[in-house]
């Protein structure tokens, strides 16, 4: 079987089909491209054929390029990859423009056949690609559907002409949301952006692009790049207005990514430099920048980590193997801010949901927080009446136990004390399915622990939401001493069924996220007792990729919080090292709690915006003389996070280093570009990373010990991800 077949109709206009056997969505391939090619060759030179369609056999046009493809050309490639890799580049921009020209004169710009593309839905990458190539573009009005150019997100940019194209069509500046922030947009979006030419109803997208083919003439197929007197939209670099834009977009794209997410800086490079020279050279721009951006390990990390490894979790990588556990009815227990969320997810994704409150009035308030965001939805048309109603109907608020009769998951979110906890455990199990599962949501309490309060300790498991619950997209699965697998499964499946990435980790205290997330709170906190300038800590935490500083974020998750964790943990752990309580403390008792009381690390105004850092800390923290350098406080922030990984690594608290690298993006957004803690180990080499422990540790302290396994892996040369990299191996030993 292929994945491009051509039939030819009555008309003479060949149908060029692209359906992936086996695949729900297409996927270009090598092979596949070269398929396309010879079908785009045949009706070029077939007499009969007078234009060309190309479409989609399932219900989307395509999700991309299978990525995979692009390590086995660097395999192959030997001891030159970066020349195999640009050598495939430019054979699929010499595939794509064939589509372009169809068979044009190159001087009379005459003979060529039209070329339709017609998508009858979902368009992406590759795909979004091969149809910029083509002449004019049609459109489904499919409500799913989405169009774009994504690449950005994990890593890339568009390689195959995408960025060198739609550059062309509509400006720099135009084109910023497409390419610098890869959003995908649904049909009339992507008309207005031009990246379709028409939207049609789905039953006449055949037609209206075969329509098309029929009556385009010989100046409806040259593109405006191949006319004589192109200028482009906006202004070319030397043109005074497009010399402002390119200004404007540098330095947007410098404040966007503070400069360390290489595909930025390359995509902007090939649009600045493309725009100086012929389409065909700047093709070549494109290319020779694509393959540096598929070169550099940052791009590698985010590749496996974005999409590969988050890939592979959500399809169950680490599931048992057990029968299907998909969630029927849910019951939620708490109707607070978790809770609510959880609710508004689960009925989001069709599932039956009863949430439950000890007061009526809070159960009502819960799901009146689905109804505020559906509402939202509605107001950016993204969520219909019908939409709205289906959903609310799905959910019970009630203060009623006996309404969780039926329920095959029951998910705890109620405040974080054992006793209230063992409480609502004890009346839901009396209640559910027999065979039903039970999940707490905690962010700290050890599983096990809580499991005591369980007839069937076996069917309890932890669910670590991350909040706020509709926007944050990893779920954290915590295994206690007597889970089950069943239980697992069913945790698993659940997250699937509500789109969010799973990571599976055995029970210790602070789980995984929190465990990784504390100390970097805490390195931050020290620094400012130590003198460093408090705007030195944060800005270096946003240079190397960390979405907030450690002290914005304390005032984010709020101070009092963090005095309560500190409290719980020095009472449970004789070793816990209470420097930063202090204060942590001190600040507790000024009342400076963070966000929500306006005043914390930062000050606010009266409507809650941060207006700069609270004077105070230097006051009590004088500034020392003499910082550090920006290095060695961007070393003690990400090293502060990625040693806590590796020691639940070897704990077997994390049992897999995609789950752990994924797991911090996700989580609470780990630096991005490095692919997450052990990904940013792998860059910098064990050898140095072990090196640089031993330095930090003479100068801080033993929180930066060189962790055993990390010690040998350096000694031996090894990677993690080259002894621990995929399947079996991910493993800890």
């Amino acid at each position: 079987m292929t994945d491009f077949t051509m039939k030819v109709d009555a008309d003479g206009v060949a149908i060029v089909t692209w359906d992936v056997p086996g695949k729900s969505m297409n996927v270009l391939s090598r092979e596949a491209f070269s398929e396309c090619e010879a079908l785009i060759d045949e009706a070029l030179e077939r007499e009969d054929i007078k234009g060309i369609v190309i479409t989609s056999g399932k219900d989307s046009f395509a999700g991309g390029m299978d990525l995979n493809t692009l390590a086995t050309i660097r395999e192959e490639s030997g001891d030159n990859p970066a020349q195999g890799l640009f050598d495939f580049i430019m054979n699929g921009h010499r595939i794509l423009r064939k589509i372009e020209r169809a068979g044009m004169e190159p001087k009379t710009n005459k003979g060529g056949k039209p070329i339709a593309c017609a998508l009858p839905g979902t368009c992406a990458g590759i795909g979004t690609e091969i149809a910029l190539a083509c002449h004019h573009r049609v459109m489904a009005d499919n409500p799913k559907a989405k169009m774009g150019l994504p690449e950005i997100l994990v890593g890339l940019f568009p390689g195959a002409g995408g960025t060198t194209r739609y550059s062309r069509m509509v400006g720099a500046m135009a084109a910023a949301p497409v390419l610098l922030e890869g959003k995908m947009l649904p049909p009339a979006k992507a008309k207005s952006a031009q990246l379709v030419d028409a939207v049609v109803p789905a039953d006449e997208l055949m037609a209206k692009a075969k329509e098309w083919v029929l009556n385009a003439g010989p100046a409806d197929i040259v593109k405006p790049w191949d006319a004589k007197g192109f200028k482009m939209p906006g202004g070319a670099p030397y043109h005074p207005a497009g010399f402002m834009t390119f200004v404007g977009a540098s330095a947007m794209i410098h404040g966007k990514t503070k400069g360390v997410y290489p595909a930025a800086k390359a995509l902007l490079s090939a649009i600045y430099e493309g725009a100086l020279v012929d389409f065909d050279t700047a093709l070549k721009i494109e290319a020779r920048y694509f393959t540096q951006v598929l070169m550099d390990p940052s791009s590698t990390a985010m590749i496996r980590s974005l999409f590969l490894n988050k890939e592979a979790l959500e399809k169950g990588a680490n599931r048992p193997d057990v029968a299907d556990q998909t969630v029927k009815k849910v019951g939620i227990l708490g109707a607070g801010m978790m809770g609510a969320g959880i609710a508004y997810v689960s009925a989001m994704a069709g599932i039956e949901v009863v949430l439950i409150d000890a007061k009526q009035e809070s159960a009502d308030k819960g799901k009146a927080y689905s109804e505020g965001l559906l509402d939202k939805g509605m107001q950016r048309k993204k969520v219909t009446e019908e939409k709205k109603a289906k959903v609310l109907g799905q959910i019970t608020a009630t203060t009623d136990y006996d309404a969780l009769k039926g329920c095959d998951l029951i998910v705890e979110a109620v405040f974080e004390d054992p006793k209230v906890k063992a409480d609502v455990t004890a009346k839901a199990e009396a209640v559910m399915n027999a065979d039903g599962i039970f999940a707490t949501n905690t962010s700290t309490l050890p599983i096990t622990m809580l499991a005591k309060a369980s007839s069937r300790p076996e069917q309890f498991i932890g669910i670590h939401f991350f909040s706020p619950v509709d926007k944050m997209l990893l779920v954290e699965i915590i295994k206690g001493k007597e889970t089950g697998d069943q239980a697992v499964a069913k945790a698993l499946d659940f997250v699937r069924q509500i789109r969010k990435t799973p990571i599976v980790v055995n029970d210790e205290r602070f789980f995984y996220a929190n465990r990784c997330i504390l100390p970097y709170v805490n390195e931050g906190v020290r620094m400012v007792q130590e003198g460093v300038e408090p705007a030195l800590i944060e800005n270096a935490a946003k240079l190397v990729g960390m979405p907030l500083g450690p002290l914005q974020l304390t005032d984010e998750t709020s101070i009092d919080l963090g005095a309560k964790i500190a409290r719980a943990t020095k009472a449970a752990d004789p070793n816990y090292d209470d420097t930063t309580d202090e204060l942590v403390f001190w600040m507790e008792d000024e009342g400076r709690l963070g966000r929500k009381a306006n005043a914390g690390f930062y000050e606010y105004d009266d409507k809650g915006k941060r207006t700069g850092l609270w004077d105070g800390l230097t006051a009590r923290y004088p500034t020392a003389d003499t910082q550090p350098n920006l290095t060695e406080v961007q070393h003690r922030l990400l090293f502060a996070q990625v040693l806590e990984a590796v020691r639940a690594f070897e704990a077997g608290v994390l049992t897999d280093i995609r789950e752990g690298d994924v797991g911090a993006i996700l989580g609470w957004g780990f630096a991005p570009w490095s692919g997450g803690p052990f990904s940013w180990l792998d860059i910098l080499g064990t050898a140095y990373a072990a090196e640089r422990c031993d330095q930090l540790t003479e100068a801080y302290g033993d929180r930066f010990a060189c962790p055993p396994l990390l010690r040998e892996m350096a000694e031996k040369g090894q990677t993690f991800y080259g002894r621990f990299g995929s399947g079996a191996d991910a493993k800890a030993a």
